[in-house]
């Protein structure tokens, strides 16, 4: 298990330029890898792969449905195709083509959503993404990840390409610290437990890992061991991980940057229920749209950062004794 010394914040790419770089070299080893995207290539991060592949690279200008359908398309002809826009887009526009196209049949398709969660920032709520991981959960068949840092993404990315069957990316918009060497192993389906705990299992994906450490620290001082888990694949989930933290700590904090009544904690909680029943906290975002601002402050004004997910951990810590 790895030993649990202070995190430190170190930013790194954004999840959508790892995405992107991380394209390109998928192209140059495999010629059957296709990417279409819906007129925001410069934003997706698609671009690089245009730029060097022109002829394997397919705009559908504004057409998100439309963009899911070619790929559905290519990939039952074969190719390995990445469709790729902003979360909300690509899923609320498209997932009459993904239900159909890729779920149903179980096509090779490989969906990403960029631009996922509030930390969009000033794009403001019409392009924040907070019900996507529920929707992707509920496509029959497909694969759900959801990478913490640029280097989860990559591996994550290369994993989904490997992968025989239909995938969802949920990538965002601004630099993520960095939360796993470039050495770390990926695998589908299987957690990675970033820091050791005994007391209380905090269990997160996306941008809310690095908080969960941060908030490991603040729980660390006050006599607290808590155990950090990177759930970056939200569907199929780790049931041994989560089974074995409830057991082992009797309390769980799930944390992410959605809507807590349809993302990663429910499917969590359906785990616990069904495995070692504990108290269980939620961190995310409440029944509510968010509003345009920076990243951070959005962070901070909705909850999702270190000092909240402390206080969900003293709760449920309070409820076990």
């Amino acid at each position: 298990m790895p030993a649990k010394t202070k995190f430190e914040i170190k930013m790194g790419a954004a999840t959508r330029e790892a995405f992107g770089r991380t394209l390109v070299e998928l192209g140059r080893e495999n010629k059957d890898v296709v990417v279409v995207d819906a007129d925001l290539s410069k934003s997706t991060m698609t671009t690089y792969f245009a730029k060097e592949f022109p002829d394997r690279f397919f705009s559908c200008g504004i057409a998100e449905a439309n963009m899911v359908g070619v790929g559905a398309g290519l990939a039952m002809s074969g190719k390995i195709p990445f469709v790729a826009s902003f979360s909300v887009f690509v899923m609320n526009k498209g997932f009459e083509q993904m239900r159909i196209g890729a779920a149903y049949g179980r096509s090779n398709l490989k969906v990403v959503g960029t631009h996922s969660g509030i930390s969009i920032g000033e794009d403001g709520p019409s392009q924040m993404s907070i019900e996507e991981i529920s929707l992707a959960c509920s496509l029959a068949g497909f694969v759900v990840l959801a990478p913490a840092d640029e280097n989860s993404t990559k591996a994550l990315v290369r994993a989904a390409a490997a992968y025989d069957g239909p995938v969802f990316i949920r990538c965002g918009r601004p630099k993520a610290p960095v939360v796993h060497g470039a050495e770390q192993k990926f695998e589908i389906g299987k957690s990675i437990e970033v820091a050791a705990g005994t007391d209380i299992a905090l269990i997160a994906n996306g941008l809310m890992v690095a908080q969960s450490l941060l908030a490991a620290d603040v729980l660390e001082a006050e006599g607290v061991s808590a155990r950090v888990i990177d759930m970056h694949t939200v569907k199929p989930l780790d049931r041994e991980a989560i089974g074995r933290a409830a057991a082992e700590t009797g309390a769980i904090v799930v944390a992410e940057e959605h809507l807590v009544d349809c993302g990663l904690g429910v499917r969590v909680a359906q785990v616990v229920a069904e495995t070692n029943p504990c108290a269980m906290e939620f961190v995310g975002i409440h029944n509510r749209y968010a509003e345009s601002g920076h990243p951070d402050e959005m962070l901070e004004k909705y909850g999702l950062v270190a000092r909240d997910i402390a206080a969900a951990a003293r709760k449920a810590l309070a409820r076990k004794r």
